[in-house]
C-alpha cells in the first residue's frame, strides 16, 4: 500500500504517517549498516520523516544518522529531520542541559554539525523546564527560525497548559509558536493523546508525533512467555521501563489482544499499530526498528487500518477496559 501523508497539526507540512525513530538503537543497540539499511528501506517506502534527538546515544545517534543521509545524497527537500533538546549529551553542568536560550541555541548548532545538515525541519523541546520561563524558550524558538536553523518547533511530554501557555505568549508578541507535540501513545498509555490534548487540536491546532506505539515491545507480544536477551527491555539503565510496562495486568490483556490479531490474520505489532493510525488526531507514528525484518512488517499497519472497523475497535476496548474519561465539568 502507499504510504499516506497529512498535515502536522495546522501546518502545511506533510508527514508520512508511518515515521523512524532512533531511540535506544542508532549508535547503540544496532551497527551503522543496519541503521542504513533501516533508513533506506523506510525512504524507498514512503517515509520522510527521521525523528533523533541530542540526548539519543549521546549524539552518536544524529551522527549516524547524518552520516547515512550525507552518503545517500537524498534531495534535502525529500525529507524531514528533527532533533530535541533538555537533557543534553550527558554533561552535569547547569548550563548544559534544560530550555535556556544559551542551551538551544548551543544544542541546535552542535546538532547541525552531528548531522551535517544546515537546518532541522522540527526542533522540540525534549521536556519541560520549570527552571526556564516559557517565554524565553519561545523566543529563543521563534529566533532560531527566523535565522533559518530551524523551520517548525514543538514539545515533548509537555502538559496542554504548558503549550497553551506557548501560544498565549507567541500570539501576544506576534511570534511562531509550537505546532507539534511528542507524547508517548500506545494501548495503554492514552490520557494525554485522547483527552488533555482535545481542545489544542481543535483551537490552536497541534500535530503529534507518537512515541512507544508498542509500548516498549509489551505489544510486540514477544515477553509473553520469556524475556529475549536482546531487546530493549534486557538494556542496562532502562529498569525504568521494564517496571512501568511488564505488569500482569498488561501481559494478560496482550494475550487477549494476540488472539484477536491471529483472528483478523494481523500479528499483534501489525493491530497495535493499525489501532494508533485510527486516531485522527496522530500525526505519525514513529517506529523503532532494530532489525530490517521489524520494519518491514510494521509497514502492513497502513492496509490493516481498515480492518480495524468500528466492531474490532470496541473488543479492542472491551479487553483494555481503560478508555479514558473525560472530565465531568
Amino acid at each position: 500500500m502507499e504510504m499516506q501523508y497529512n498535515n502536522l497539526g495546522k501546518s502545511g507540512l506533510q508527514i508520512s504517517r508511518l515515521s523512524l525513530g532512533s531511540w535506544l538503537t542508532f549508535g547503540k543497540q544496532i551497527s551503522d549498516d543496519t541503521a542504513e539499511a533501516l533508513m533506506t528501506y523506510a525512504y524507498e517506502q514512503g517515509i520522510n520523516f527521521f525523528d533523533n534527538a541530542e540526548i539519543y546515544a549521546r549524539g552518536k545517534s544524529e551522527e549516524v544518522m547524518g552520516s547515512v543521509l550525507k552518503k545517500k545524497g537524498w534531495s534535502r527537500d525529500s525529507y524531514i529531520v528533527s532533533s530535541k533538546a533538555f537533557f543534553g549529551i550527558g554533561g552535569q553542568l547547569p548550563t548544559q542541559k534544560g530550555l535556556n536560550r544559551k542551551h538551544l541555541v548551543e544544542a541546535c548548532e552542535a546538532a547541525l554539525q552531528r548531522f551535517q545538515l544546515s537546518y532541522l525541519d522540527l526542533y522540540y523541546c525534549h521536556r519541560p523546564d520549570k527552571q526556564t520561563p516559557i517565554e524565553e524558550t519561545v523566543w529563543t524558538m521563534h529566533q532560531l527560525i527566523m535565522q533559518g536553523k530551524i523551520l517548525y518547533w514543538g514539545t515533548s511530554e509537555w502538559s496542554a497548559q504548558e503549550i497553551m501557555e506557548a501560544h498565549m505568549f507567541a500570539k501576544q508578541n506576534h511570534l511562531i509558536g509550537p505546532v507539534v507535540e511528542q507524547p508517548e501513545y500506545n494501548m495503554f498509555v492514552r490520557n494525554k493523546v485522547e483527552v488533555e490534548y482535545a481542545q489544542i487540536y481543535k483551537t490552536v491546532g497541534l500535530g503529534t508525533t507518537i512515541w512507544s506505539p508498542l509500548a516498549s515491545g509489551i505489544l510486540s507480544g514477544k515477553y509473553n512467555e520469556q524475556f529475549p536477551d536482546d531487546t530493549r527491555l534486557g538494556m542496562e539503565g532502562l529498569e525504568w521501563l521494564k517496571e512501568r510496562n511488564l505488569t500482569q495486568e498488561r501481559i494478560s490483556a496482550v494475550l487477549a489482544l494476540g488472539n484477536l490479531a491471529k483472528e483478523l490474520g494481523l500479528s499483534l505489532p501489525v493491530m497495535s499499530l493499525a489501532w494508533c493510525l485510527k486516531n485522527p488526531n496522530v500525526s505519525t507514528v514513529i517506529l523503532g526498528a532494530s532489525k530490517l525484518q521489524q520494519l518491514q512488517e510494521n509497514m502492513q499497519a497502513l492496509e490493516a487500518q481498515q480492518l480495524l472497523t468500528v466492531e474490532v475497535m470496541q473488543r479492542i476496548e472491551d479487553i483494555l477496559q481503560n478508555k479514558p474519561e473525560f472530565p465531568a465539568y
